[in-house]
C-alpha cells in the first residue's frame, strides 16, 4: 500500500509538470527508462562526431574548417553534459562507456552511415540536425530535471548546426551543375535514414505509452516524424532540390504531407549492428578511449596529489593555529 501510493504522489508531481529530481523518489522503471534514453543520446553525440570530424581537414574554405572544427566541439560537449545528467541517476560514466564498447548500448541509427562528399555535411546538418531539434525541443519540458535543463543549451546550439548545414547546401544547389548534383546526391542518401531516427512506427514502440504519461517523451514517434517531413518538404523548395520519395504530397484533408513506407527492414539491420559503418565507429570509439587511458590516469593523479596537498595545509594551518592560542592563553 505504501509503495503504491508513493507511486500515486510520484506521478501527481509530473502531472502537475513538478520536475522530478536527482534525490526524488521515483520508479525503478522510470529511472531505467531514464538511463535508457540520455545515455543513447549521449552516446550519439559522441559518435556522432566521426562522420562530421572525417572531413575537417578537407573543408573547402579556411571559414568552413573552422565553423565544422566548432560544430564538432559542440558534439563533444553536448556528449559531456548529457553523461553528467546519466550520472545522477546512480550509474557511473565508466559504466555508460562499457556498455557503449560492448553493443549493449544503443546510439542513433543514422551515425553508422558514410559522408563520401562534402554536400553531406550540408545533409547531416539540415536533415539529421534538423530531426534533432524536433525531437529535442519536446525534450526541453520532459519531466525528469537535470535531462530538461541540459536540453535547453543543447538545443541552442542544433539550431545553429541546422542552419549551418542549410546553408551549405543553399550554397552548392546554387552554384555549378555539378555542385547542384552532389546536393542532390547527398539529400537523397540521408533523407530516408532520418525519417529512420525518429524510431520505430508506434504500434511498434512498446514503450512509448508509458514514457508519455511519465511525460518523459511529449509526443509519439511517429508525430515527430510527420512535424519533421512538414518542415523539410517546405524548406526544400527554397534548396531547389528534390526529397527522393515519390508519395510525398500535399493533404488537404489531414493538413499533412503524406510520404512513402521506411524501409524497416534496413532499420532493424543497421540498429543489429550491420549497417554500412557499424563496426568502423565503435572501433573508432574503443580505440579512442583505449589511447585516451593514460590521459584519464594522469588527471587522477594530479587531483589526487593536490587533495593530499591541500590536507595537508589545512592540518598545518590548524597545528599553527592551536599554538597561537596556547601562546594567547
Amino acid at each position: 500500500m505504501e509503495l503504491q501510493e508513493t507511486e500515486i504522489h510520484f506521478q501527481k508531481k509530473v502531472d502537475e509538470e513538478i520536475k522530478i529530481e536527482p534525490k526524488d523518489w521515483m520508479p525503478d522503471a522510470y529511472r531505467k527508462t531514464l538511463i535508457r534514453q540520455i545515455s543513447q543520446h549521449a552516446h550519439s553525440e559522441i559518435v556522432g562526431m566521426l562522420p562530421e570530424a572525417n572531413w575537417i581537414t578537407r573543408a573547402p574554405t579556411l571559414r568552413r574548417k573552422a565553423t565544422l572544427i566548432a560544430k564538432v566541439q559542440d558534439e563533444a560537449g553536448h556528449g559531456l553534459y548529457l553523461y553528467a545528467a546519466t550520472e545522477t541517476l546512480n550509474i557511473t560514466r565508466d559504466e555508460l562507456i562499457a556498455q557503449l564498447h560492448s553493443g549493449k548500448a544503443k546510439y542513433s541509427s543514422i551515425f553508422n552511415y558514410p559522408t563520401l562528399s562534402w554536400a553531406d555535411m550540408g545533409a547531416i546538418g539540415w536533415l539529421v540536425d534538423g530531426a534533432a531539434i524536433i525531437n529535442q525541443v519536446a525534450l526541453c519540458r520532459t519531466s525528469y530535471g537535470p535531462y530538461a535543463r541540459a536540453m535547453v543549451r543543447i538545443c541552442k546550439e542544433e539550431s545553429f548546426h541546422q542552419r549551418q548545414g542549410f546553408e551549405i547546401l543553399l550554397v552548392l544547389s546554387k552554384g555549378s551543375k555539378e555542385q547542384k548534383a552532389m546536393a542532390q546526391d547527398a539529400l537523397n542518401r540521408w533523407w530516408w535514414p532520418s525519417l529512420m531516427m525518429f524510431g520505430p512506427k508506434d504500434d511498434e514502440s512498446p514503450h512509448s505509452v508509458q514514457n508519455i504519461k511519465w511525460k518523459i517523451k511529449r509526443f509519439t514517434n511517429d508525430e515527430l516524424r510527420q512535424k519533421f517531413v512538414d518542415m523539410c518538404a517546405e524548406q526544400v523548395k527554397v534548396l531547389g532540390l528534390t526529397i527522393p520519395d515519390k508519395d510525398l504530397k500535399w493533404n488537404e484533408t489531414t493538413g499533412h504531407y503524406d510520404f512513402g513506407e521506411i524501409d524497416w527492414e534496413e532499420f532493424k539491420n543497421v540498429l543489429a549492428g550491420n549497417g554500412p559503418c557499424n563496426k568502423e565507429r565503435l572501433s573508432a570509439r574503443v580505440s579512442a578511449n583505449e589511447n585516451g587511458a593514460w590521459v584519464r590516469e594522469a588527471a587522477a593523479a594530479y587531483a589526487e596529489k593536490k587533495m593530499k596537498k591541500e590536507i595537508t595545509v589545512q592540518v598545518s594551518d590548524t597545528t599553527v593555529m592551536s599554538k597561537e592560542q596556547m601562546l594567547a592563553k
